[in-house]
């Protein structure tokens, strides 16, 4: 055990971005367990045999293997794959006649994970343990997903030669033998396993250089919150302009049907307006090129989501002061200058003084800024840029940014 947990410190040490989850499993000894092999729950059975015969720095590899697959949900992804494509791969045909998941179909999806994630994790640190399977040894392109090999490898001609290769449920959904199953002990709950891969994502996110091109996509697009938050913006967006008289005016361009009932006088109808948005974007040093170009994407969805009337939105880029109110055209003209301190207040003053004053206000921002004492006299939607709990002042670290303000509807953008 001293030299299995000196193994995993070397791990966090070498890849201190999976700190999170490399102390989240839990050791399990078991004989019966060829190599390291993980299940669903979030626990790591381990062979006695296999840790006395390997070097610590290889095992430090083979802890960040088996958290891999744990991370990237290999065995939800692999499950998926096989109900949208309606086939199982080899084993299909040995799991109907015996009733269970068929031996080749799991090593497929094993092997399939492994090639996913063999291919960047090794390096820097971490020697590759002697038997890691690669694409190369199916002539296949490194840097793909599980799906991708899915689709194109076969085991035909290797399952023999890979027959001891067991990840266990963790790799690929079927439980063993050895597995404490769901009501074990020491296991994690769904809530508990998407909170440490939530962890995982944020450091990633929040210091992109320090990990390989793999972990950053994975950090970028496998992991979701439970609703889409452009949705959650529009709704917020429409709830802001939805309080009786916000965006309603009267109109005599189509009478009242209630005309009818007053003969000789003509009623004006209540007619709903497109509301007058203003967008205020963060353009601080603190947000990423990349989130300044989410937010030029979400401008050209509040225009669509305003009837396509360009006219009614414009868009202010502010840092510690702000620019002027810009009426779009198209989204990709837009251009956004800024790149020191950040504080809002500015922004939000240039929205209120144009005229006509907006409807609403939205503001997209990392929340390193002060924020209005006062409410201001329209509606307020925040989109929050995502950031790890992490002192932001290196110089201060006791700095805690204010939260949005309770009048404003906050949305996260993930």
């Amino acid at each position: 055990m001293d030299k299995l947990l000196a193994a995993r410190l070397h791990a966090v040490k070498v890849r201190p971005y999976l700190a999170a989850a490399l102390f989240a499993l839990h050791v399990v000894e078991d004989r019966s367990v060829p190599t390291m092999a993980v299940d669903v729950h979030w626990r790591c059975y381990v062979s006695p045999g296999f840790v006395a015969a390997t070097p610590v720095e290889e095992l430090a590899g083979v802890w960040v293997h088996e958290v891999s697959h744990l991370l990237r949900d290999h065995h939800g992804r692999g499950e998926r794959y096989a109900r949208e494509h309606g086939e199982h791969g080899p084993g299909e045909r040995y799991a109907r006649e015996h009733g269970e998941h068929g031996p080749g179909e799991r090593l497929r999806r094993n092997v399939a994970a492994d090639f996913e994630i063999n291919d960047d994790i090794y390096g820097d640190g971490l020697p590759r343990p002697a038997g890691a399977v690669l694409p190369s040894l199916l002539r296949l392109p490194e840097g793909r997903l599980m799906e991708e090999y899915l689709r194109t490898a076969s085991m035909s001609g290797l399952a023999a030669d890979l027959a001891w290769l067991d990840c266990g449920s963790g790799a690929d959904g079927h439980a063993r033998p050895w597995e404490l199953g769901p009501d074990g002990a020491h296991g994690l709950s769904g809530q508990q396993r998407d909170a440490v891969r939530f962890r995982v994502a944020e450091g990633i996110k929040g210091r992109p250089g320090d990990a390989p091109v793999g972990w950053r996509r994975w950090a970028e697009e496998a992991f979701r919150p439970p609703q889409p938050w452009r949705r959650l913006l529009g709704a917020a967006v429409r709830s802001a302009v939805g309080a009786s008289g916000a965006g309603e005016d009267h109109s005599y361009r189509r009478p009242s049907r209630r005309s009818a009932g007053v003969p000789g006088v003509v009623l004006p109808a209540l007619r709903r307006m497109p509301p007058r948005v203003c967008v205020v974007i963060d353009t601080s040093g603190s947000v990423s090129d990349a989130e300044l170009g989410g937010a030029l994407l979400e401008v050209a969805a509040i225009s669509r989501a305003v009837g396509g009337r360009r006219d009614l939105v414009s868009v202010i880029s502010c840092d510690a002061a702000a620019g002027v109110a810009v009426p779009i055209c198209r989204a990709e003209d837009i251009e956004l200058i800024g790149g020191g301190g950040t504080d809002l207040r500015s922004g939000f003053a240039r929205a209120l003084r144009a005229r006509p004053r907006p409807d609403v206000v939205i503001v997209l921002t990392d929340g390193q800024t002060p924020w209005p004492s006062a409410q201001p006299p329209c509606r307020t939607v925040v989109g929050l840029f995502p950031r790890p709990a992490r002192p932001v002042d290196e110089q201060d670290p006791d700095y805690v940014p204010d939260a949005p303000p309770a009048w404003a509807r906050v949305v996260t953008i993930a």
